[in-house]
């Protein structure tokens, strides 16, 4: 299953379409909160999130993953890219760090190494 987190309704809605159309199995959450709350964790294959939301961010939720054990693939994906932001996830282990709006081709590649 691929998780979605994204506090923008047209995000989640349009990413949800796009994993699905892949075949995927989909869950989208409107904040990192619901996301932790939900107990989609552990049988999460990939997280998309969002970087900047209100509540935890989206480097939040990476962290928070990390430090409790999940090796959860994340790809971030926002409309406010900055390289300090960008150098963080991926020091952390994001998979992807896209800047929206991103073409479809880019996810995809994106998702299909962070699954493999």
């Amino acid at each position: 299953m691929i998780s979605i987190v994204d506090d923008d309704a047209w995000a989640r809605s349009g990413l949800s379409d796009l994993i699905l159309s892949l075949g995927y199995e989909v869950r989208a959450f409107e904040s990192a909160e619901q996301f932790i709350q939900s107990g989609s964790i552990q049988e999460t294959a990939c997280l998309i999130t969002d970087l900047n939301m209100p509540g935890l961010s989206g480097l939040d939720l990476q962290s928070h993953l990390r430090e409790r054990g999940h090796r959860t693939p994340v790809i971030f994906v926002t409309a406010y890219p900055s390289d300090r932001h960008r150098e963080r996830a991926l020091a952390d282990g994001a998979a992807g760090f896209l800047s929206k709006p991103f073409d479809e081709k880019s996810l995809v590649a994106c998702l299909t190494r962070a699954i493999q």
